[in-house]
C-alpha cells in the first residue's frame, strides 16, 4: 500500500507547471499560412516532431500544401510552419488542437487568427479540443465568459495544479491554519501577476520547475521533521509565487484581463481546497507517508526538471 501511494505520487512528475505554446494562422481568401511555437522541452519524447506536431492541429476542409519546422536554440523552442488551401475562400474555421494528447496533460495551446485586418483566437486544452473562429469582435459579454473561465479552468489545468493544493491541505494542522496558508498562497499568486510583468526578470520554464519542486519537498520536509513548524504560511506563500509565475505566462501569451483571469482561478482553488479539506479527514492517519510520497514526488519532479 505504501509503495503503491509512492509511485501514484511521483507519476504525475512527468507533467509541468508551465506548459504552453502558441501558434499564429494568417488567412488570405482560399490560402492560409500557419506558424508553430513549441517549447523544446514539450517534444523531447516526442517520434519525428515535424510530422506529429502538425498531426495534431487540423483546419477543417484544408489542405497542407507544404510545411518545414525547425529548432531555434536560441530560444529554446521548436518552430514550425505550413501552407493551407481551401477549396474556397472561407470566412469561418472549424479548428482541432490535440497537442495535450503529445505532449502533457495540462499543456495549453493559443492560436491567434487573422483574416483581411478580423482578428479572432482560441485557446486548446485537454478538455477544450475544438474551436471555431468566426472573425467578429466578442462581445464585452464574452470576452468576460472567456477570460474568467479560462482562469477558473487553468488554476486545474493538471496534476501539478492540483498538487499544490493538496500540499495546503496536508501541511495545514487546522482549519485555521488553511485559511492563513490559503491566503498567502493566492496573495503569492497576485504578488507575480501583478509584479513580474513590469520587471526584467523572465524566468525560464525550467528554473520555474526546479524551484517549485525544491519548495514541495521542503514542505513535505517541514511536516515530516520539524510538525511544530511555523513558518509554513511562508513556503505557502513561495508556493503561490511559483505558481503565479504561470497565470503570468497565460496573461502575457493571451493578453487576457489579469483580474479576471486570478479572481476566477482563485475562486476554483478555493472550491477545491474545501473538497480536499473534507476529504482529508479520511486519510489523516497516512500523513507521514503522505508526507514522504510528496517529498518523493518534488526530487524527482527536480531532477526532471534540470
Amino acid at each position: 500500500m505504501r509503495f503503491a501511494l509512492l509511485l501514484v505520487a511521483v507519476c504525475p512528475a512527468a507533467a509541468h507547471v508551465m506548459s504552453m505554446s502558441s501558434g499564429d494562422l494568417t488567412v488570405d481568401g482560399a490560402r492560409a499560412h500557419f506558424e508553430l511555437r513549441m517549447p523544446l522541452y514539450e517534444i523531447t519524447h516526442v517520434s519525428n516532431p515535424e510530422q506529429t506536431l502538425l498531426d495534431n492541429i487540423r483546419f477543417s476542409g484544408a489542405r497542407m500544401v507544404k510545411h518545414e519546422c525547425h529548432t531555434d536554440n536560441a530560444h529554446d523552442a521548436y518552430l514550425c510552419s505550413a501552407d493551407y488551401e481551401w477549396s474556397a475562400p472561407v470566412d469561418r474555421i472549424d479548428v482541432e488542437c490535440t497537442f495535450p494528447k503529445i505532449t502533457v496533460p495540462n499543456h495549453v495551446h493559443l492560436l491567434r487568427a487573422a483574416m483581411r485586418g478580423k482578428h479572432d483566437q482560441a485557446v486548446f486544452d485537454l478538455g477544450f479540443t475544438h474551436a471555431t473562429l468566426r472573425f467578429r469582435p466578442p462581445t464585452k459579454t464574452e470576452i468576460a465568459i472567456t477570460q474568467s473561465g479560462a482562469g477558473f479552468l487553468r488554476a486545474l489545468g493538471g496534476p501539478v495544479q492540483l498538487l499544490f493544493l493538496a500540499a495546503l491541505i496536508l501541511a495545514a494542522r487546522s482549519r485555521r491554519e488553511l485559511l492563513a496558508l490559503a491566503g498567502m498562497f493566492l496573495a503569492g499568486q497576485v504578488a507575480s501577476v501583478a509584479i513580474v510583468p513590469h520587471t526584467s526578470w523572465q524566468p525560464a520554464a525550467r528554473f520555474v520547475e526546479a524551484a517549485a519542486a525544491l519548495t514541495i519537498s521542503y514542505l513535505a520536509v517541514e511536516i515530516l521533521l520539524l510538525p511544530k513548524s511555523g513558518s509554513r504560511w511562508l513556503i505557502a506563500g513561495v508556493l503561490g509565487v511559483f505558481h503565479g509565475l504561470y497565470f503570468c505566462l497565460f496573461v502575457e501569451t493571451t493578453q487576457y484581463s489579469a483580474p479576471l483571469v486570478v479572481a476566477r482561478a482563485a475562486l476554483a482553488e478555493a472550491l477545491v481546497l474545501a473538497l480536499l479539506w473534507l476529504a482529508s479527514r479520511l486519510v489523516r492517519r497516512w500523513e507521514r507517508i503522505l508526507a514522504a510520497a510528496l517529498l518523493l514526488f518534488g526530487l524527482v519532479w527536480f531532477v526532471r526538471a534540470l
